[in-house]
């Protein structure tokens, strides 16, 4: 792992406290039961139809802004939709502490019952980006949230199974005996966008973590072999977006993923590859051509066709 270190002292994980509220959500908090509160980004349609509503879950390191263009776009369509800093990120408690799966999935499902509260009889939707794809595969698969349909996004699928041995070995022993150790970026080389004005932004944005924790590494690996293995047990209707130039998440383990992802339902699976896409499609730019992509397969659902043999766009 071609990564600089920073050393630093911090404490683990904190337990969370224990739960004495009703979620609630206020303006733009999300107030969990253990009183947590998580900052909210909305984006409604200027009319007072909705056709339908779409939760989006961020990425590793990312925050609920994330998702500011692509939901301008949306809620000119008529979809409202909706997006909070999830723990550890963004402007949310316990920056840089890795939450838990089990915190994340439960989080997202108490959001999704209180958005079905606030739009009755309104279809919703889970959207999620890198890691934020993978949150939504365990909290389809492991929880008992129910939505009308999911929307990947270059989902955090690598998991351990299919990493380097070199790779897995490193973080385990990182994650055993220096777990306090941050790590950045630096020297890897890596694309993910080709959209240089978004990422130079990101560079400056004080909310985006630069310096990541070991410990937040090794619960990322967790939350990625369970979304690997959850593939062949998502039962609702999928749609999965996938860039050629991914340089994040590799082509193995996706393209692996996506053929367990096919063995129950096959028919409610859509996938779109996009041939000048990258890890960042929603702000790569050709991001117009992604959020058109995912409204019409809203509005009407196995209207897109699959493209993994024949790259679009």
């Amino acid at each position: 792992m071609a990564l600089n270190t920073v050393t630093g002292c911090a404490p683990l994980n904190p337990p969370s406290h224990p739960n004495v509220l009703a979620a609630e959500l206020i303006n733009d908090w999300f107030i969990t039961p253990d009183g947590a509160s998580l900052p909210v980004r909305q984006w409604q349609p200027k009319t007072a139809d909705v056709d339908a509503i779409l939760i989006a879950v961020h990425g590793f390191n990312d925050y609920s802004h994330f998702f500011e263009d692509a939901g301008t776009y949306l809620s000119e369509q008529g979809i409202a939709s909706y997006a909070y800093d999830q723990r550890g990120f963004g402007e949310s408690p316990r920056r840089g502490l890795w939450g838990g799966v089990d915190e994340y999935t439960e989080d997202l499902t108490l959001f999704i019952d209180l958005i079905k509260q606030k739009h009755p009889h309104r279809p919703v939707y889970l959207l999620g980006e890198s890691m934020g794809g993978a949150i939504v595969i365990a909290t389809i698969t492991r929880t008992t949230a129910r939505v009308d349909g999911i929307i990947l996004s270059a989902p955090a699928v690598w998991a351990r199974s299919t990493m380097p041995w070199y790779q897995t070995a490193l973080l385990s022993t990182l994650s055993r005996t220096m777990p306090w150790l941050t790590l950045t970026g630096e020297g890897l080389e890596i694309k993910p966008s080709d959209n240089i004005e978004m990422l130079r932004a990101l560079g400056r944005d004080p909310l985006v973590i630069k310096k990541t924790r070991v410990d937040a590494l090794h619960g990322l690996a967790d939350l990625m072999d369970i979304a690997f293995l959850s593939a062949r047990h998502i039962d609702t209707h999928t749609l999965v977006l996938y860039g050629q130039k991914d340089e994040v998440i590799p082509q193995k383990p996706t393209f692996e993923f996506l053929k367990a992802l096919r063995t129950l339902y096959p028919t409610n699976k859509t996938v779109r590859i996009y041939q000048n896409g990258y890890h960042m499609l929603l702000r790569d730019l050709q991001a117009p051509v992604v959020w058109q992509d995912i409204a019409s397969w809203i509005k009407i659902p196995g209207s897109l066709s699959s493209t993994e043999k024949g790259a679009c766009c």
